[in-house]
Parts: structure tokens; C-alpha cells; sequence
């Protein structure tokens, strides 16, 4: 079935998009004067970047491989991951994103220093850094590895994975942010043209399109909403769970929100959280269904997460493929450089900057360079254990499940509670991350509790907001000065403020209406 060849026009296609990458970091290179301009493009990115480089870090090959093959194994359900972004990006521009970039941080640790103490950030750029190479990194390139190796049968995971980091590491560690963000714009547009394409010619192999799809393929796995007892989505998971998940993916995730970080503006880093939840709701489309209708077109395939390589390799005909190809790889390249970028960010900010106050720009710059080689080194030697896990996207929402829920609750127990405090804040996370390591035991290490683990992450943040609460109440409230700029309010109309339809809030409200509509058909 797979025929592991690569034509010369296509391999000229990928060759070229990879020289051109990595040129454009060395380019850009030139602008980055000082740690402001390298790990935040010097605060002046506008709405559109700020929206196509969140949805191009977030549709990394790893959600490509990952969202096709769970529509190959489980149905539609995976989708609600997508349309869920929607959802939790309005709550986070409407609620939260104010406050975030009026405190003028660098990394979202540094937000929850402002916010509580200094304890709690390097808790959470520790636990942050971990899940950027064990998630993040490794993942994209392990998918990647699973694409190469159908391209060129044979091919050992490690030297594709090192192959992939070393390009990915030249434009980051050189360019920076901007190098990063400018690779992102190009890459989303060629992902959704590419993945279009991949639709276009699945639905050419099916006799009767759409219909061939909802006759031969089993009705529940074309409902988004699944009973409770369903294994892969049950509908009280996706009640409590999932936005949790999507919550610390989108809002506190600090690959993600540099972006929000690097915006020029309240405004437009809101309008470009809006434009990215938008872009996210046409995966079910282009991403899911393809994946749904590959159990017609290759029902033998003998791992799920190989659906989307082998859509790729048997449908497009030369040329085209080495078009999509790029476009896969621009997704890997994107989420990957992303995840090194924050990594770095992490360590100099939140560590060096911190025991080391008088570093120059340019030398903490310096130090932000040799950790993303670091960071890379460490993803490229963990990404060919995922091979264990059976399913790479149940990878990723699994390790998320049983790390994310103490952070998420203290996000937004500090963001609308005022008597939230320091010492809380920290025995809290120490509460949350001790319950984690035994639910992790009893049902994953020992078997002895049987729980889905999209139940996880509500029941550490509720263990988590009960242990902030009443240490804080127990412990001296915080100071007004240090609290109140951080705390949401209802803002007053600006004068400047956008009207019409520039206005986030009715944006946000046909988001929202639009994101109701997809999953009342699907439901």
C-alpha cells in the first residue's frame, strides 16, 4: 500500500521550503538587539500574525497525524478539542488577556510572580519546561519520524528526529521570535491550502462524497457528543475536562501565549485570539473527516496514527504532494521552533533573569540561544519513546490531564478572587501535584481505579482551588497595589475604542454563535 517513493519534483519542493526557513531566520536574525526584540519581537505584532502564528504552532504535524487518526479509530469526537479553542479563547480576550499584557511580563510564570509569589512561578516554569519537551517537542518530531518513515520505509526515528530539530533550531535559535512568528504566517496559509487539497481528494475517491461517508461509516463515530460510558470522549468529559486542557493549552501554555505577549496592543492581541479561534473551527472539514473517511478508503492500516502519511503518499499526484509535504512540514517546523522559542524564554526569564538580575539584553539573548540547543537536544533524545503509547494524540491529552489542573485553577481563582495570596498559591500547587502523583498510580501505575482521564484534571483543580482557599483565608491577604491591576473588571468604553464590527465583543459573540452551529448538526 505505501510505496515509500518520493518523486524528484516533490523532494525539490520540500528541499527548497526547508533552505528558504532557515534562511529567513538567519535574516531576521538582524533585528533581535536585546532580549525584548528576540523574545517578543518588540511587542509590535499585529492581529493577523498574532492569530496565524497560534493556529500554525498549534496545528503542528502532531495534530495533523494525531487528529486524523483518532477520526480514524474513535470518530468525529476528537474534534472537540478544535472547536473547544473557540470557545476558550473568547473567555480568555473577554476575561483575562487585559490584565496579562498590562503587566508587561515575558512569560506567564513571571504573570503568576506578579500575581502571588515567586515560589509559584518557578513551579510553574519548571513543570512548564517539562511539558515542552515531553510534550511539545517530542511529539512533533515523533510524528514527523512517522511521516518520514513512510516516505522512506526503514528510516530509524532518532535520525529523523535529529535531522528535523537541527533545521528547526537554525531559524529559531538565530531568528528568534519574529523568525518564528513571520515562518508561522507562511506556514498557515500552506497547511490550509495543503490539508484542503488532501481533502479535495479523498472526497474523489469516495463514489457519492459526503454520503458514501455517512452510510459506511458507523453513525456514533460521526457524533461529536458521546454517551458517558463511551471510551475515547464521554460527553461529562468534554462538560468538565476538555476545557481545562484547552484552557492551559491556549491561555497559559507558554508557546502559545508569547504570541498574546508580542501583540502591539490589548486590541489586537484580542482580535487575533478571535481570528485564531476561527481558523480553528475548518479542521473538521480538512483535518477530522479526511481521517473519518480513510476507514472506507485503507480500513487495514495497522496503526491509526499512520492514516494521515498514507492519505498523503497514495491520493496526490506529483507536485501536489511535494506542496502538502511542505506544508506538513511547515506544521512540524512551526510547533517545534514555537516550543524551543518558549523554552529558552522560560529559562533566561524566569531562572537566569531572576538569580542573575544584572545580565545584559544581549547576554541573556546569548543564554536564550544555548538553551533552546539544550531543549532540543533533550526533545530529540525522549520523541522514540512515544512509540510505547498507542495513540500520539492520547499521548498528548493524557500527560496534559494529570499536570495542568493545579495551574489552570490558579489562573482563574487569581484572576476573580482578590484574597487569593502567595502562601496559598504554593501549598496549593504542592496539594495538586501530590494528588496527581496518586491518581496517577492508582489508576495508570497500579489499575486498581478504572477513570477516564479527561476526569482527572477537574478533580486536581478542584483538589487545588479547596487548598488555595483555605490556606489563603488562613495566611495575610495580599496588599491591594499588588492585586487589583491583576484582577479582572468591567472595563469603561475608551474613547479609541473600535466600534461596529471591529468590536471584540460582538466578534466574540458570532464565534461563538458560529462554533454553536457546527456542533448542534454534529452532535
Amino acid at each position: 500500500m505505501l510505496t515509500g517513493k518520493l518523486s524528484t519534483i516533490d523532494l525539490l519542493i520540500v528541499i527548497a521550503y526547508f533552505l528558504g526557513t532557515i534562511f529567513i531566520g538567519i535574516y531576521l536574525s538582524r533585528h533581535n538587539k536585546d532580549a525584548k526584540s528576540y523574545f517578543l519581537a518588540d511587542r509590535d505584532v499585529t492581529w493577523p500574525l498574532v492569530g496565524l502564528a497560534l493556529f500554525a504552532s498549534n496545528i503542528s504535524s502532531t495534530t495533523l497525524v494525531g487528529l486524523a487518526g483518532d477520526a480514524y479509530s474513535t470518530g468525529i469526537s476528537v474534534y472537540n478539542y478544535e472547536w473547544l479553542a473557540a470557545v476558550v479563547l473568547v473567555f480568555f480576550a473577554v476575561f483575562m488577556l487585559p490584565q496579562v499584557l498590562r503587566s508587561q511580563v515575558y512569560t506567564m510564570p513571571e504573570y503568576l510572580e506578579r500575581r502571588y509569589d515567586r515560589r509559584s512561578r518557578l513551579i510553574f516554569s519548571g513543570m512548564t519546561l517539562f511539558l515542552n519537551v515531553v510534550v511539545d517537542a517530542s511529539t512533533g518530531l515523533f510524528a514527523g519520524a512517522l511521516l518520514f518513515d513512510v516516505l522512506f520505509p526503514g528510516t530509524p526515528v532518532w535520525l529523523t528526529c535529529v535531522a528535523l530539530a537541527l533545521a528547526t533550531g537554525v531559524y529559531t535559535i538565530f531568528g528568534g521570535l519574529r523568525a518564528v512568528i513571520v515562518t508561522e504566517v507562511f506556514q498557515a496559509v500552506l497547511l490550509l491550502f495543503g490539508s484542503a487539497l488532501v481533502t479535495f481528494f479523498v472526497y474523489l475517491r469516495l463514489e457519492n462524497g459526503w454520503e458514501t461517508i455517512t452510510q459506511s461509516v458507523p453513525y456514533d463515530k460521526l457524533s461529536l457528543i458521546r454517551p458517558l460510558s463511551d471510551p475515547a470522549f464521554p460527553w461529562l468529559g468534554l462538560l468538565i475536562g476538555a476545557p481545562l486542557l484547552g484552557f492551559y493549552f491556549w491561555c497559559t501554555n507558554q508557546f502559545m501565549a508569547q504570541r498574546f505577549l508580542a501583540a502591539k496592543s490589548v486590541d489586537h492581541a484580542r482580535w487575533g485570539a478571535l481570528f485564531a479561534g476561527l481558523l480553528k473551527l475548518p479542521t473538521l472539514a480538512i483535518m477530522v473527516l479526511p481521517g473519518t473517511a480513510a476507514i472506507i478508503v485503507f480500513p487495514d492500516l495497522p496503526r491509526a496514527d499512520l492514516v494521515f502519511p498514507t492519505l498523503l503518499v497514495e491520493l496526490l499526484p506529483v507536485g501536489v504532494l511535494g506542496l502538502v509535504l511542505a506544508g506538513v512540514l511547515a506544521a512540524l517546523m512551526s510547533s517545534i521552533a514555537s516550543t524551543l522559542n518558549s523554552a529558552s524564554t522560560l529559562v533566561t526569564m524566569d531562572f537566569v533573569r531572576v538569580f542573575r538580575p544584572g545580565l545584559s539584553g544581549r547576554a541573556l539573548m546569548r543564554i536564550g540561544r544555548i538553551a533552546t540547543f539544550v531543549f532540543m537536544t533533550l526533545a530529540v533524545l525522549w520523541a522514540p519513546q512515544i512509540a510505547n503509547f498507542d495513540s500520539l494524540f492520547k499521548y498528548l491529552q493524557q500527560v496534559l490531564s494529570y499536570t495542568v489542573g493545579p495551574i489552570v485553577a490558579l489562573f482563574i481563582v487569581g484572576s476573580f478572587w482578590r484574597r487569593a495570596n502567595g502562601p496559598g498559591a504554593f501549598w496549593a500547587l504542592m496539594t495538586g501535584f501530590a494528588s496527581s502523583v496518586g491518581l496517577f498510580v492508582v489508576i495508570v501505575g497500579t489499575g486498581a481505579v478504572k477513570l477516564h482521564f479527561l476526569y482527572v484534571a477537574p478533580i486536581l483543580a478542584v483538589i487545588t482551588t479547596i487548598a488555595l482557599v483555605v490556606v489563603s483565608l488562613m495566611t495575610p491577604a495580599p496588599t491591594l497595589a499588588q492585586v487589583e491591576p491583576l484582577l479582572w473588571r468591567r472595563e469603561a468604553r475608551r474613547a479609541d475604542e473600535p466600534q461596529g464590527l471591529a468590536d471584540y465583543r460582538w466578534q466574540a459573540i458570532a464565534l461563538l454563535a458560529l462554533t454553536a452551529a457546527i456542533v448542534w448538526y454534529f452532535r
